[in-house]
């Protein structure tokens, strides 16, 4: 461990390490399956000591505690992108929410736009030249790293062990932390029928030899599990779910026909189980870079037949996007849509798409919105919207007027929606009564 240098001078309790935070201060937490646990707890822990605490992270998949009403003023989140065990203290006004496209959040560390006091990351133990890797999350976090005044390091012996730009040298932590505990896991999402009508579309939309981007979800895994008789698909995204798992091992992902990065799985980062995080663990298959690389644009539109499948909760009858609120209330994030939409754009054969079951609360409210509700954030422009697909079909928007886009999202949304949606665009000039769609 002679290349290592004297580390384990540096490991301290996770209290001890977590003593240098100090009011006012800007901590940084590492994101999904990745959080560092120990930490965050002796974080949290020390809340009672502290005021006016910003924690920011993206999701993250464990522990919140420092966003309970109970560690108010003590504690106030900021999520760059919002999971489920910090959306109701920001919904109810405890926390903050930064929209931002994820290929510029390391911009605003590297730029000293956002500084970061202390850095909580997880890592592996380091290896024999001192090389600690960041196992199912490099993200934007290496960057952090990097840039923040303070590193914290939360070594686990069950973290699995990623290649490619994934490293952290110990010399760069200033105090390390011995762990060992499972890590937190990404819950399985239902895969409805509905779920899988939608696939079918997507699927139908994917040639062979596409390299793909998606999501999480039941869409998501609904449509990995269609491709099993693809050939030569490629992956390139910035989060790699459990279910490539088997596309990988059966062959059907094997990057031969990608154009950057050949027989390589590219990502930021994975969300999954443990059986996800015991597949990536030394597979040199998997090559990890941070998320300002994954999801540069440039970069994703260097994929011939690039498919990027992205998610929504909303999209109204002229093609915007709502993808990260519910109304006003904040919901999940900008995430990588608009990158890997935008990058597909401009991918030779690239196919950028948005999916969306139909309906919403058991069938009651139609997700083709004639409107957008009140204060919704439109993540993706309608400019920037070529596919949208619904368990009724796919709409193709590009290029498309405003009358032809009402016309191909009324013909997606589900049949009982159709006669209100159409009233609407004849009410409101979209369409004219002469080019009536329903019980056409």
């Amino acid at each position: 461990m002679n290349r290592a240098g004297n580390y384990r001078s540096r490991i301290v309790s996770a209290d001890a390490a977590v003593a240098v935070v100090e009011s006012g201060q800007r901590v940084y937490i590492h994101n999904g399956c990745a959080e560092p646990t120990e930490l965050v707890h002796a974080l949290t822990r020390r809340g009672p000591r502290l005021r006016d605490v910003e924690v920011m992270h993206m999701a993250t998949m464990g522990t919140a505690d420092y966003s309970l009403p109970e560690y108010e003023g003590h504690f106030r989140t900021n999520s760059l992108f919002i999971g489920g065990n910090v959306r109701r203290a920001i919904q109810e006004g405890r926390g903050d929410y930064t929209p931002v496209f994820l290929s510029e959040i390391e911009g605003l560390f590297s730029s000293g736009a956002v500084p970061i006091d202390v850095a909580l990351l997880q890592c592996t133990p380091p290896d024999a030249d001192g090389y600690m890797s960041l196992g199912p999350g490099v993200d934007v976090s290496l960057t952090v790293a990097e840039f923040a005044r303070h590193v914290i390091v939360e070594i686990n012996d069950r973290m699995p062990r990623t290649l490619g730009d994934a490293f952290l040298h110990v010399s760069h932590a200033d105090v390390l932390v011995e762990s060992s505990h499972p890590l937190a896991e990404y819950p399985p999402h239902e895969v409805t029928a509905q779920h899988r009508a939608i696939a079918r579309n997507i699927a139908a939309l994917i040639p062979d030899g596409a390299t793909i981007q998606t999501g999480i979800g039941g869409i998501p895994e609904a449509t990995l599990a269609l491709l099993k008789d693809h050939k030569d698909l490629g992956i390139h995204s910035e989060m790699v779910p459990d279910g490539a798992i088997e596309l990988i091992e059966r062959g059907v992902v094997n990057g031969e026909r990608k154009t950057l990065h050949p027989r390589k799985v590219v990502a930021g980062f994975v969300l999954g189980s443990r059986r996800l995080f015991d597949f990536i663990d030394n597979n040199s298959i998997f090559e990890f870079h941070r998320t300002a690389y994954c999801n540069d644009p440039l970069v994703i539109a260097r994929h011939d037949r690039m498919v990027a499948i992205n998610s929504a909760i909303e999209v109204d009858l002229t093609g915007q996007v709502c993808s990260d609120s519910v109304g006003r209330n904040p919901y999940s994030g900008i995430g990588g849509q608009v990158d890997f939409l935008r990058g597909a754009a401009r991918s030779k054969g690239g196919v950028p798409i948005i999916a969306l079951p139909s309906t919403a609360k058991n069938g009651t409210v139609s997700r083709i919105a004639c409107l957008l509700q009140p204060g919704a954030g439109v993540v993706t422009s309608r400019g920037d919207v070529h596919y949208v697909v619904t368990e009724h079909g796919v709409a193709y928007l590009h290029g498309k007027t405003l009358r032809q886009r009402a016309e191909a999202l009324i013909q997606v949304a589900d049949p009982k929606f159709r006669a209100e949606l159409e009233a609407f665009a004849i009410e409101h000039k979209l369409l004219t009564a002469d080019r009536a769609l329903v019980g056409v």
